[in-house]
């Protein structure tokens, strides 16, 4: 029954109902009713999370999350996670959170993963980490490709938060499962190229207003291009460095 979980899919439900938001499923017959499958799921927003888990509700099945260990330092977020099964992922030393994850399919979760491993400020799919073919691929289950639409108009990097009651319509679509094929490499295109094709095509069939942040720069909006969201993401790779490296020396000191 898991009662937190079970608590967690209650509170959820209620908070989208109250900000007024309007989620379309697309496909929810691809999601497995039972056995396991790596979920793998665009990333957009800092708040995919619940479209997507609220996705599986409507089936009656789970998502088990891959977060950054950092969060167990937060009392209840860690709480949280000792009690849904989600999986703690040390971003120098994976190597632990990877085994639980393939433990979990085998034993027949939906393990939700983000290829891209973090937000694309382009809102166009980047380059994909191995992780997810290779879980498929060990674990010997399909690749679920899911698409969330919209919720990067509430909370995405660079942005200001939008999470009052503004209605804004979230799409989470769900294509074809994707079998792992004999290298990573090709699970991990094939993939690349499902999910691209479902994110077309929810894109196409969403609002899109000219120069909106949210739209993608293809599609006439403002948001960075993905050369330009590549360089914006190597600019904060490098200014964290610095700053990690400010706290190290002070410390020392």
């Amino acid at each position: 029954m898991e009662p937190v979980f079970r608590a967690l899919e209650i509170a959820v439900s209620m908070a989208n109902r109250a900000i007024g938001t309007r989620i379309t499923y697309l496909g929810l017959e691809n999601i497995p009713a039972h056995g396991g499958a790596v979920v793998a799921i665009n990333h957009t927003s800092y708040i995919d999370w619940y479209p997507s888990a609220l996705a599986a509700y409507q089936v009656r099945r789970r998502l088990r999350f891959m977060i950054k260990s950092e969060m167990q330092q937060v009392k209840v977020v860690n709480f949280l996670i000792k009690h849904s099964k989600t999986i703690p992922v040390d971003r120098g030393a994976g190597g632990e959170a990877y085994a639980v994850a393939v433990e979990r399919l085998r034993a027949g979760e939906l393990v939700a993963v983000y290829p891209e491993a973090t937000i694309s400020r382009s809102f166009e799919l980047k380059e994909f980490k191995s992780g997810a073919a290779r879980m498929a691929r060990d674990a010997q289950v399909p690749i679920i490709p899911m698409i969330v639409w919209g919720a990067q108009r509430m909370w995405t990097k660079d942005h200001p938060r939008n999470m009052g009651r503004k209605k804004i319509p979230i799409t989470v679509a769900i294509g074809p499962h994707v079998q792992a094929a004999a290298t990573v490499d090709e699970t991990s295109s094939a993939m690349r190229e499902a999910m691209n094709t479902l994110l077309h095509t929810v894109q196409e069939n969403y609002p899109r207003p000219p120069g909106a942040y949210w739209v993608p720069h293809r599609l006439g909006g403002s948001a960075p291009t993905m050369d330009e969201a590549k360089a914006l993401e190597e600019a904060e790779l490098v200014e964290r460095a610095r700053k990690r490296a400010e706290r190290e020396t002070k410390s020392r000191r």
